[in-house]
């Protein structure tokens, strides 16, 4: 089961930085329990959705190169405020750092003005090729995936297909991309 954490990408500099919005809704099954009586969105899912940001900016930064991108450690994870339904949750990453499987990044998320969680991120990114025999060819399918899930998280839904995004949609490492698909 995937879970999406991201409703929209609203800027993103491939590779250096990017903000996204969740937006926290009372239909959204897992509050039912987390809490009945004090629904919030849980951490763990406000630190997961910190490391989708994160790993698009990762993604973008460097057209796809691999397949998996994933979470290998948080740091100074801190909690500040509650998201409860009918908020808007945004998060903001930065990369600090990169090499060759690993990147470092500073991340926060807030609703308004006010903070709801801060950490460090390191997320590892690989191919499955390098791990399996069969890689090559699920590392295919998945970047094939994430192009149509990126075009849905940033408005570009008619670009989505199995080859390279549209230059509209994918801006070269260093130019900012605003809602509109625009590089400046």
């Amino acid at each position: 089961m995937r879970f999406t954490l991201l409703d929209r990408v609203v800027a993103i500099e491939p590779g250096r930085s990017v903000t996204a919005v969740k937006a926290v809704s009372l239909s959204e099954e897992y509050l039912a329990d987390h809490f009945p009586r004090f629904p919030v969105l849980p951490g763990v899912m406000m630190l997961e959705a910190m490391t989708q940001a994160a790993a698009w900016t990762i993604r973008l930064g460097e057209d796809f190169a691999h397949s998996i991108v994933v979470l290998r450690e948080a740091r100074n994870v801190k909690y500040g405020d509650f998201v409860q339904p009918g908020r808007t949750l945004t998060v903001t990453a930065e990369v600090l750092s990169q090499d060759a499987t690993h990147t470092k990044v500073k991340a926060s998320g807030s609703v308004g003005d006010r903070t709801s969680l801060t950490a460090r991120l390191v997320l590892e990114r690989y191919n499955l090729a390098d791990r399996t025999p069969h890689g090559a060819a699920i590392d295919a399918r998945v970047r094939a995936e994430l192009r149509k899930m990126w075009a849905v998280l940033h408005g570009a839904g008619k670009a989505a297909g199995n080859g390279p995004l549209p230059a509209a949609f994918v801006a070269p490492a260093g130019s900012r991309v605003s809602m509109a698909g625009v590089a400046r």
